[in-house]
């Protein structure tokens, strides 16, 4: 089957962009063929600074004619429904639509709407000029006397048609006087000249022979490798670092690998500092002694030229950056030293946090407050615990920071180590901002454990309290990351926290509306937990069928009784349990609709006249005893256990007993003891939330 080529070729697209804009374009192409009734086999999109190209394999020569039956209102309605009817259908008048017959509903009007196939060249021709002119670029410019808005200066469009065995078609369309055909052009330096391409093999081997490698992801396996090589080669290794190595395969088309190295004397600064400053500055990776660990003073450089000297003047240039920027960093680093961070808190009374939050200095008194609160929850010692929140953000008015905001925290660590500060409370000083993600590590020291969770505390309550709650995608202050790190940190350390309790420790508003925002943030919470477990295969309704329970803020056992649920409810006893306990609400639930009230009062004994209700009233009586002892001694496998034991007499009685007995007394009755198994099974979980 036929396939299409396309590439639009601009000058150079930032890297950031470069894999978004191919994933729109292979989307926004492929969904638009697909709407005009079209099928593919296969698409992919691929990028370089100066081109985005995609090929969609499997296409049909064009799409099918269809024709397609449009019921409209009956005949004889009014003018208005029929002005609808026809502006829906495209008609031009109600004598352009046919009348059928229905022997219930009588003649209603329909209109037979028949498109004609149309050839494949022609769609593609059709909706490429709006794709180009929509293109969702997250900044645009215009130049010249144009009106088309792209990223960089757009100079032509390939657009190729056709079989294996066949000489592709040009597929021609127009868009702001580019007019599409089969030329590209390869490397700016190397290969500047024009030339034609058929199709996808076609256009990468002459690309490859032009010095463009097309695939971003086998220039990133080039520049890895090169690098690999490079280090080995001199007795070290590379650090890797992928978000750098995503960001320099989108910046050269033909990935050329060099080494230069710096003075040796600032390796004196910390790691950190040396790999950000060769990374933000030039782009480059910094390699280490593989024995030590240590860095060492070499640096790997991509370039997108083969240079006649060897690449000698571009590593000459690049070391001339690097000790100009290392320079700077020895500065900053020797001026932050002569001052304790201590000596640096009053100048966060005038760093403003939020404006109706108050100043970083205020939340810093704050954390402190919290942290020593929390400190003997955690296993901490309460004065390190204060001295590690005193000192968490002391180095936000550094010079280090300043340069490399991604420091702080690290740089903290660091100074307080180097001015005689306890291990723990160093150590607490960049560890309470983890976790930043799914896959960073949680803090494990007690004492950053009670300031972690002291400063996300005091973040969430903080928002909630003034209603700057995330909504739907956006989430400006990270509410999300902050309870998903509580989250984490709580559970993969085993804390035994109530939730609640600490809300209103951490934010008096939280006390207020008799609760209502501490339930609130509760339910957040909730959501997250959610998110957290789904990875590891919790369903979302048992989750929800333990927080409806009153009290649930204690994670670790919400999350232990999650899992005994889960469990249990993949059991026979548990799946028929559930089943009968649904049938029981079902009942109850059309019952005290109809009452108006809910079925209330313990069932009385003189009215339990059958075995199997005398055995159920029994049994509840026995699961009920036994599931509060296991919870009370949070033996939840031991509750669920206890559950089991009502699966039998629930089935024996749907089977053997008629609730909707003549006798009233009878009847509502059995009605109560329905409501005994609905209230029995609340012990452990709201059976209602769960699915089943």
């Amino acid at each position: 089957m036929p396939d299409l080529l396309l590439e639009l070729f601009s000058e150079e697209i930032p890297a950031r962009m470069q894999r978004k804009a191919g994933e729109d374009l292979k989307t926004r192409v492929t969904n638009a063929l697909v709407d005009a009734g079209l099928t593919y086999e296969g698409a992919k999109a691929f990028v370089t600074p100066r081109r985005l190209a995609l090929q969609i394999a499997g296409l049909p020569a064009g799409s099918k004619a269809t024709r397609e039956e449009r019921k409209g209102p009956r005949v004889g309605a009014p003018d208005k429904a029929v002005e609808g009817f026809l502006r829906g259908a495209g008609l031009a008048s109600i004598e352009d639509a046919e009348i059928h017959t229905d022997p219930k509903k009588g003649d209603f009007y329909v209109a037979v709407i028949e498109k004609p196939g149309r050839a494949t060249p022609e769609i593609v021709a059709e909706v490429m000029p709006a794709i180009v002119k929509d293109f969702p670029w997250p900044k645009s410019m215009r130049w010249g006397t144009g009106t088309l808005r792209w990223v960089r200066p757009l100079h032509s469009i390939v657009a190729m048609f056709g079989p294996e065995t066949e000489e592709p078609e040009v597929v021609l369309f127009e868009v702001d006087g580019i007019v599409s055909g089969r030329t590209t052009r390869g490397h700016r330096f190397h290969a500047p000249d024009a030339f034609e391409v058929r199709r996808l093999d076609d256009y990468m081997d002459k690309l490859e022979k032009a010095k463009v490698v097309l695939d971003a992801d086998r220039r990133k396996d080039i520049i890895a490798h090169d690098a690999r090589d490079r280090a080995m080669a001199l007795g070290l290794e590379l650090v890797e670092d992928e978000g750098l190595l995503e960001e320099v395969a989108g910046l050269v088309e033909w990935p050329v690998v060099l080494t230069g190295s710096f003075d040796e004397t600032f390796l004196q600064l910390p790691d950190e500092v040396i790999r950000l400053t060769i990374r933000a500055n030039q782009k480059c990776f910094v390699l280490r002694d593989p024995a030590t660990g240590a860095l060492s003073n070499r640096f790997v450089a991509v370039a997108n030229i083969e240079a006649p000297d060897g690449g000698k003047t571009i590593i000459a240039g690049n070391e001339k950056v690097i000790r100009a920027r290392l320079s700077d960093a020895w500065f900053f680093w020797e001026t932050d030293l002569k001052a304790p961070l201590e000596s640096r808190l009053p100048k966060l009374d005038d760093v403003v946090f939020h404006e109706k939050l108050g100043s970083q200095g205020a939340r810093v008194n704050r954390l402190e407050a919290l942290a020593r609160t929390l400190a003997p929850a955690v296993g901490a010692d309460v004065d390190k615990a204060g001295r590690a929140a005193r000192l968490a953000k002391a180095d936000l008015p550094t010079q280090m920071v300043y340069e490399f905001p991604e420091l702080q925290g690290q740089i903290g660590r660091t100074y307080a180590e180097l001015q005689g500060e306890d291990a723990s409370v160093a150590t607490a000083i960049e560890d309470h901002y983890k976790p930043q993600g799914p896959s960073d590590d949680v803090p494990s020291d007690p004492v950053a454990i009670a300031v972690a969770l002291a400063d996300k505390l005091d973040l969430l309550t903080g928002f909630w309290a003034i209603d700057e709650k995330p909504t739907g995608s956006k989430d400006p202050f990270a509410l999300r990351r902050a309870a998903l790190g509580v989250l984490r940190i709580v559970l993969e350390n085993g804390l035994r926290l109530r939730l609640l309790d600490w809300f209103k420790a951490a934010n008096a508003a939280m006390d207020a509306q008799d609760g209502a925002l501490a339930l609130d943030l509760l339910a957040f919470f909730g959501d997250r937990l959610k998110v957290h477990l789904k990875d590891e295969g919790a369903r979302h309704d048992l989750i929800d069928a333990v927080f409806a329970l009153e009290g649930q803020d204690d994670l670790l056992m919400v999350v232990k009784r999650v899992e005994a649920l889960g469990a249990f409810l993949a059991t026979d006893d548990g799946s028929n349990l559930l089943a009968g306990t649904k049938r029981a609400a079902n009942i109850l639930r059309a019952e005290e609709k109809k009452e108006g009230a809910p079925i209330e009062g313990a069932p009385h004994a003189d009215h339990l006249v059958e075995q199997a209700e005398i055995d159920l009233a029994a049994a509840i009586d026995t699961a009920r005893a036994d599931m509060r002892d296991a919870l009370a001694r949070e033996d939840f496998e031991g509750a669920m256990t206890a559950l089991a034991g009502l699966r039998a007499p629930v089935d024996r009685f749907f089977d053997d007993i008629l609730v909707n007995a003549e006798d009233a007394d009878l009847r509502l009755n059995r009605l109560r003891l329905l409501a005994e198994i609905r209230e029995a099974t609340r012990t452990v979980a709201d059976f209602s939330k769960i699915a089943g």
